[in-house]
């Protein structure tokens, strides 16, 4: 993608992009507001020349083309505005994410998309999707066909635009000159043949005396893409070592070369056609000799033995692969419908005042199968069960057992069920603006509202009615009746267990009953009203100095709705929520001020400060003031310094704040001290949660037979606070004025720092178990484990609400290059933008030291971006480099350390080395393209993404979310090669 770093260039020189009439136009950054002023994201001031005193992104829509991008949304998790910190996107389908499955965000440096604001024509874009935890934008809501360009600011500009606005600001600008009609076209073809992406849209434009009328409407479907689809995908293994350097997998029960390393329990595989039963004498399914198991698997032929008819089975002789797991998707399916209407008409009075508004309305459907194990708790003494297994305790009673002990459990590959989200999102906003009674001065009033309805539809498996099911009577005719018949005269006994039943052939009527499609239901409203003003107040040595003031009002609500069985618990192996609600609001009062204090003066060709100041009222959490500075000076044209520094107050969006206990369960192996291997066999993290475990009175053989639960609630009522700020960059900027013949050349470098205090997030159960028992330092009442509780039973509670983190700092350098020069009659232009990290680190509690997590597989280092692109005659050729820098020390480091002593062990960081393989060689994404641009009416625009077909790097299946072996990154691509093709017709 071309992303132009924009220094402050001499407004005397002519763009590059101009000097090819035959290219659709990439403007200089900046919105117009009238009179060829303009105005840049990190400012609310009107310049009547190009200047910006910090780092600034542009990309154009010829380039969103060129990259191969068919959406908005891909182009803003691109590596090119993202510098490799991690997304949240179509590749999170089976997860649990903020805006529920579907919704795709942005976080600017690794800082969460809580702490991004998301503008289009510089009007924010209120939290969009489904489910109670909506705290940010949902891409998925921006137009493509009609983008003119995207502008990316990468530092704080909280005193600017409002509190979320930490990371930084990103601002999609549409076309506002577009005349008559235009058609859009694309499609995406991955080379494995699954997974397309298509998209259409007509754009159309009005440009009379006072009135102006702009508007598109699109429509994309992108087909879902299947684990299955994806070769890389096929055979997931533990990948562990036998000693630093051996072969991947080395150190896994099987072969890597051998088919039943695939789909382990320690990777990817799940327990079905199994029955769990009280420990006991069965022959072994691998060994062929009698031994003594807790699981086993149907063998109608065995009929001798102490148990005939079934074969006894360990961790990695049982089955754990079922082909229909591999259809659930790898890239979520999705379709949506989008409109936008802009227009403007200028009247004769009120300051020669200009009407203005603009209706966003959109549609998103996602689909993301879930693939369900399902495991039914035959109780004590249930005639479902043969004679000789009733009367055994295999487990304490469950949710499902109807209060009674369980004497066998089998596990059954239920297959997949459905999910669905529909979301509708509607923005309207207009307003009016003209000069004000001051000279030179504008006004601008406006007002704003955002409607977000969200439905989450998906099949679930309801607890109370497993529980019926399962407590059953025999009836005399041999068949079987609910012991509840008489309240639940709908209610179908569960089958009989037999070999059948374990291996996942159920009778349709009981599928029907114990499914049910359960919805959700989610509103989320916006309202904005803004006022401001700006112009010139007196004269300085380098031009007018401008002030800018304002006001805003924002009311936010939320209600989340779940289905009425997610409210009393009632999913079973499923997430379960109560309702989010709440509201807030927030008055603002800003000013911002900018002195052009020196301009072609000795050492002084400009020297320009600016000043901006916010006082921030919530209803919720009271008030604060925010400002910054930054300056600008270059000494000589051609070469510069600039700097900023300021300040931020964010008060917790409202799911932070209200969001309705949410609770969910985790799989049993989830609980750090089950299934231990024997001492001799323990890997070094094994080693200290054993010890842990042992501390608490656990046996060493201890395994959980319980569901885990986990609770994940709002902070409001635990004493949430409010976040703060710093955010600081200073850099320099050359851009020497060189001979045509040599070309023209332009280069940035920057350092950014930024630090969050007090930060707002919320932590998973499985990290709160994971932190709790491997912490070297293990107090079961501190730490982590202060959210962790055991019952008698040694079931496990996990408790998690929205917490203020310690700490949260950010730091690095950011290069940005652009040379280009005519060449052989043509124009050539070579774009980089480097990024290089040099801190990532959290903390959770005060007396923690802080984690850094700066070069480890998720979050590299060094990341950069490259593109060339030549154009003759109407042509332009396109070749794009993606870099993620790799790892092979960093995470071994990063899971050794000990936040309460600072130190990771070299001891522990060579046993990690000597059981796993949690390293990645360097990235490269490679794209072509070539764009035919026609009589400047036919545009067509052929190409390829992942040029050389490069697969995600393999790690250990441990310590991180896997898909596969690849770790779950959005910097990776997990599709494979692809082709496209763009078509573009003016009328």
């Amino acid at each position: 993608m071309w992303a132009q770093e924009t220094p402050s260039p001499d407004p005397t020189q002519v763009p590059d992009d101009a000097k090819n009439p035959q290219s659709p136009t990439s403007p200089s950054a900046g919105t117009e507001v009238g009179g060829g002023e303009i105005v840049v994201p990190d400012s609310r001031i009107r310049h009547d020349e190009y200047s910006v005193a910090e780092p600034l992104t542009v990309i154009g829509k010829d380039e969103i083309t060129q990259a191969g991008f068919n959406s908005a949304t891909d182009a803003l998790q691109s590596n090119a505005v993202t510098q490799g910190t991690g997304q949240i996107n179509n590749a999170y389908g089976g997860f649990v994410t903020d805006g529920g499955t579907g919704a795709n965000t942005l976080g600017l440096r690794g800082l969460g998309p809580a702490r991004t604001l998301i503008l289009l024509n510089g009007r924010r874009l209120a939290p969009g999707g489904t489910r109670g935890s909506v705290v940010a934008a949902d891409l998925n809501v921006l137009p493509t066909a009609i983008i003119d360009r995207i502008e990316v600011l990468k530092a704080g500009a909280s005193s600017v635009y409002g509190s979320d606005a930490i990371a930084g600001v990103v601002n999609i600008i549409t076309d506002k000159a577009l005349t008559g009609l235009r058609l859009d076209a694309q499609t995406n073809i991955p080379q494995v043949g699954a997974g397309i992406d298509r998209r259409v849209a007509a754009t159309f434009g009005v440009q009379a005396d006072r009135l102006s009328l702009i508007g598109s409407l699109e429509y994309r479907k992108r087909d879902s893409l299947a684990r299955r689809d994806v070769p890389f995908f096929n055979c997931p293994i533990g990948g562990f070592l036998d000693g630093e350097g051996s072969a991947f997998g080395s150190g896994d029960n099987f072969s890597p070369d051998d088919p039943r390393a695939c789909f382990t329990l320690d990777n990817g595989g799940v327990t079905i056609n199994t029955l769990g039963l009280p420990t006991r004498n069965a022959i072994g399914r691998t060994s062929g000799v009698v031994g003594r198991f807790n699981r086993f698997v149907p063998a109608p032929g065995v009929t001798t033995g102490p148990f005939p008819g079934y074969l006894g089975v360990g961790t990695y002789d049982r089955d754990t692969f079922d082909f229909n797991q591999e259809r659930e998707p790898l890239i979520t399916g999705v379709k949506t419908y989008t409109g936008l209407m802009s227009g403007s008409y200028k009247l004769d009075g009120l300051g020669n005042a200009e009407i203005y508004a603009e209706l966003l309305a959109t549609r998103r459907k996602s689909s993301a199968p879930l693939y369900r194990q399902l495991s039914l708790d035959y109780l004590q003494g249930n005639p479902l069960l043969p004679a000789d297994l009733r009367g055994g305790l295999f487990a304490n009673p469950t949710n499902t057992s109807s209060g009674q002990n369980i004497a066998a459990r089998a596990f059954i590959g239920y297959g997949l069920t459905q999910a669905r989200q529909t979301v509708d999102y509607v923005r309207a906003s207009g307003g009016i603006r003209g000069d004000f009674f001051l000279p030179k001065w504008r006004y601008d009033a406006y007002v704003g509202k955002s409607w977000n309805d969200g439905t989450s539809e998906g099949e679930s498996f309801l607890t109370d009615r497993l529980a019926n099911s399962l407590n059953v009577v025999a009836n005399a005719n041999g068949t079987f009746s609910c012991a509840t018949a008489a309240a639940n005269p709908t209610c179908v006994a569960a089958p009989a267990l037999t070999a059948d039943v374990i291996g996942g052939n159920l009778p349709a009527a009981f599928r029907n009953y114990i499914v049910q499609n359960t919805i959700g239901k989610t509103q989320f409203r916006e309202t904005t009203y803004a006022f401001n003003i700006d112009g010139p107040v007196f004269a300085l040595p380098g031009g007018d100095a401008q002030l800018a003031l304002g006001v805003e009002h924002r009311r936010q609500s939320i209600n989340d709705q779940p289905d009425l069985n997610s409210i009393n618990g009632n999913l079973f192996g499923l997430t379960a929520a109560t309702p989010t609600v709440g509201k807030d609001n927030v008055k603002e009062v800003f000013g911002e001020i900018f002195l052009p204090i020196l301009s072609d003066r000795p050492f002084f060709h400009r020297l320009n400060l600016t000043g901006s100041a916010r006082y921030t009222d919530y209803a919720s959490y009271g008030s604060d003031t925010t400002y910054k500075v930054a300056a600008e000076w270059e000494p000589f044209r051609g070469f510069g310094f600039r700097g900023s520094y300021g300040t931020s107050y964010r008060a917790p969006a409202l799911a932070e704040q209200f969001l309705g206990a949410t609770s969910g369960f985790l799989p049993t192996n989830s609980d750090p001290c089950s299934a231990l291997p024997v001492a001799a066999d323990q890997s070094p993290n094994q080693q200290i949660i054993a010890r842990n475990c042992a501390a608490i009175g656990l046996p060493a053989d201890f395994e959980q037979r319980n569901g885990i639960t986990s609770f994940r609630v709002g902070g409001a009522e635990a004493g949430l606070s409010a976040e703060t700020s710093t955010n600081w960059t200073v850099g320099a900027v050359v851009s020497p004025r060189l001979p045509e013949s040599v070309g023209s050349l332009s280069l940035s470098l920057d350092y950014f720092d930024v630090k969050v205090k007090n930060g707002v997030s919320d932590l998973d159960g499985g990290t709160i178990l994971s932190r709790c028992y491997s912490n070297a330092n293990f107090d079961p009442t501190a730490g982590f484990c202060r959210f962790v509780q055991r019952d008698a039973n040694q079931a496990l509670t996990v408790t998690s609400s929205f917490v203020n983190l310690s700490e949260n700092i950010v730091k690095g350098y950011e290069f940005n290059g652009r040379y280009a020069r005519d060449l052989f009659g043509g124009r050539f232009i070579l774009n980089a933008n480097v990024t290089h990290y040099t801190e990532q680190s959290t903390r959770l509690f005060p007396e923690e030291f802080l984690t850094d997590a700066n070069g480890i597989v998720t979050a590299p280092n060094w990341v950069g971006n490259f593109d060339a692109t030549y154009t003759y005659d109407g042509v332009t050729f396109r070749y794009g480099l993606d870099w993620i820098d790799g790892d092979h020390h960093r995470t071994y480091d990063y899971f050794a350390f000990d936040n309460l002593t600072g130190v990771s062990d070299p001891d522990l960081v060579q046993d990690y080395k000597d059981s796993y393989f949690l390293e990645a060689n360097d990235y490269f994404l490679h794209s072509l393209s070539v764009q035919f641009n026609v009589q400047k009416i036919y545009q067509f625009t052929f190409g390829v993404r992942n040029l050389l077909n490069k697969a995600p790097p393999r790690i250990s299946a441990i310590g991180f979310t896997t898909v596969g072996n690849a770790p779950l990154y959005s910097g990776y691509d997990y599709v494979g090669r692809s082709f496209f093709a763009n078509a573009n017709i003016k009328f």
